[in-house]
């Protein structure tokens, strides 16, 4: 069980936040979705380091070094998803919370490109995008929780609270399954308030 405080401030997961119909429940809609109607890894604040850029050095365990043009040296990420620790980059992938699938599934097939643009560089929220172990990204793909969760069982009621924040900060809903699926796997996580901005 979790508790929820409402939408002005933030909200629970499972139970409260999917139960009581905060994240609204619609069939999902794939139809049209490409991922490049999602605008990703841009430069918005012109500083050289685009979004991928940016994620890995706000996600840092040991900071790297950055130098001209935004390339990283040295550095340590942590991958909660499969309880991992990289010292290469190349072996991390930023990921989507919620997938651009999912999201165009979900509500986001009705934004305009400037909103799909924002969703995919949120940086306004550091759960939207997390860095994570490539293969683990991989295996995720376009699922949601009632198909995929991270291997790592200690990290699981961490992934369900920030699945349905990044949902509720975007004002995107869940399907029969999905909501099922949060609601019976919240069950099993500790009592938690999240807190979130809406974006839209």
């Amino acid at each position: 069980m979790v508790n929820g405080i409402g939408r002005s401030g933030g909200s629970g997961y499972g139970d409260s936040a999917v139960g009581r119909s905060r994240v609204p429940v619609e069939d999902e809609d794939r139809a049209g979705y490409e991922r490049d109607l999602f605008p990703h890894w841009v430069d918005d604040d012109r500083d050289g380091c685009n979004t991928r850029k940016e994620v890995l050095i706000a996600e840092a365990t040991t900071p790297p070094q950055v130098g001209a043009r935004c390339s990283l040296v040295g550095g340590e990420w942590y991958s909660y998803y499969d309880d991992a620790t990289w010292t290469e980059q190349t072996d991390l992938d930023i990921d989507h919370m919620v997938p651009l699938a999912e999201a165009w599934d979900s509500g986001a097939s009705a934004w305009a490109t400037a909103q799909r643009r924002a969703y995919a560089n949120d940086l306004g929220d550091e759960r939207s995008l997390v860095a994570v172990t490539d293969n683990e990204n991989q295996s995720k793909a376009d699922q949601d929780p009632a198909t995929w969760m991270p291997p790592y069982k200690p990290a699981r009621c961490t992934y369900l609270g920030e699945w349905v924040t990044v949902k509720l900060r975007w004002q995107l809903t869940v399907d029969t399954a999905e909501k099922e699926a949060l609601t019976t796997l919240a069950e099993g996580c500790p009592d938690v308030t999240i807190t979130y901005t809406p974006a839209m």
